[in-house]
């Protein structure tokens, strides 16, 4: 009997395209969601749904019946919250699948990290490779890079295991973070960090999914690590243009300098955490580290092993977005997330 592809948080943005990357492989795939998870799209596709808890995955025998592959795309993604949060949304709930899938006795591990894990890394670190040391860098409060990099050390104790590390990923269902930018456009919230020169790190979730679909049946990959990032092709301040331009808004012109701007959401940070705020402040730290991250993660590796590198242009991958948030296929009620890469 062929063994099946299992997909943790397989509705989500990364979780959906590696389904959708399976399917056109003629790949066999189980789609792990939660009670209540809006499959819409994983219904359009030859998968298996079933709902599980991935606390415990023992609920739900079918779960890992028959599983080879098991991609691990399930994690508490926001820019906000508390440490509890995170450490159960993402690190015990990490332990428990890696524990269940040790105990059926499943394949290859594939677990979707960040480049999260190496913080804020200064310019004199100079470019980052994946024996880069994490942990490094980290601010005090940043409960999801912390949460990522011991994520990542649970992995490390499953035998045939790999893990990949993209920065910000875009795409078609993404209900987060090009929703988020869109919202503040509008709202005449946006202002340019710095110079607004930098290249952005945005990768299409095609390429993401591609990278980790690659990584998956790789022989050389096991106990390995990879970026799967974009060298740059946009700036801020085009990302900004292009964006308004569609949706016929004026440009942005405000500046900000990125000191000031990080140290006024580090303190607006700690006063809502202060005040046991639930909601998030208006401008977090990692919200304008997205903006301002650099382009120094290396992809040699993933280019020399995995033959990876992005194919899908970032223009043309948020032409295609914004045409999607347009369709009948997206849910705008679900546009209001918090985002974190």
């Amino acid at each position: 009997m062929e063994s099946v592809n299992v997909i943790t948080g397989a509705a989500g943005l990364v979780g959906s395209h590696i389904a959708e990357q399976l399917c056109k492989y003629g790949a066999p795939v189980r789609a792990l969601v939660r009670e209540k998870t809006d499959t819409r799209f994983l219904k359009t596709l030859p998968v298996e749904i079933v709902p599980a808890d991935l606390r415990d995955l023992r609920k739900t025998p079918r779960a890992l019946e028959n599983a080879g592959t098991v991609y691990h795309c399930a994690a508490f993604v926001r820019d906000w919250g508390a440490w509890p949060e995170f450490y159960d949304g993402t690190v015990e709930l990490t332990r428990r699948v890696v524990d269940a899938c040790r105990d059926a006795g499943t394949g290859r591990f594939v677990h979707v990290s960040s480049i999260s894990v190496y913080g804020n890394p200064p310019e004199s670190a100079g470019q980052i490779i994946e024996d880069t040391p994490t942990d490094q860098h980290l601010w005090h409060g940043d409960h999801y890079g912390r949460s990522k990099v011991l994520a990542e050390e649970v992995v490390r104790a499953y035998d045939d295991h790999v893990i990949v590390r993209p920065s910000w990923i875009y795409g078609r269902r993404d209900l987060v973070s090009i929703p988020r930018v869109i919202e503040a456009l509008r709202t005449r919230k946006v202002k340019l960090i710095g110079s607004g020169d930098n290249m952005l790190n945005l990768v299409n979730a095609r390429d993401v999914a591609r990278g980790i679909v690659l990584a998956a049946n790789s022989p050389q990959a096991r106990g390995q690590a990879y970026h799967l990032c974009n060298r740059g092709e946009i700036t801020q301040r085009e990302f900004f243009a292009l964006l308004s331009d569609r949706l016929g808004l004026p440009p942005v012109k405000r500046r900000v300098p990125f000191g000031l701007a990080w140290n006024a959401a580090r303190l607006l940070e700690f006063v809502y955490r202060a005040v046991g705020a639930k909601s998030p402040p208006p401008v977090t730290r990692r919200a304008l580290l997205l903006l301002s991250r650099p382009t120094r993660f290396s992809i040699e590796k993933a280019e020399r092993e995995l033959s990876w590198r992005p194919e899908v242009p970032v223009r043309e991958g948020l032409d295609d977005v914004l045409d999607w948030l347009k369709s009948d296929e997206c849910t705008q009620q679900t546009a209001r997330k918090k985002v974190a890469v």
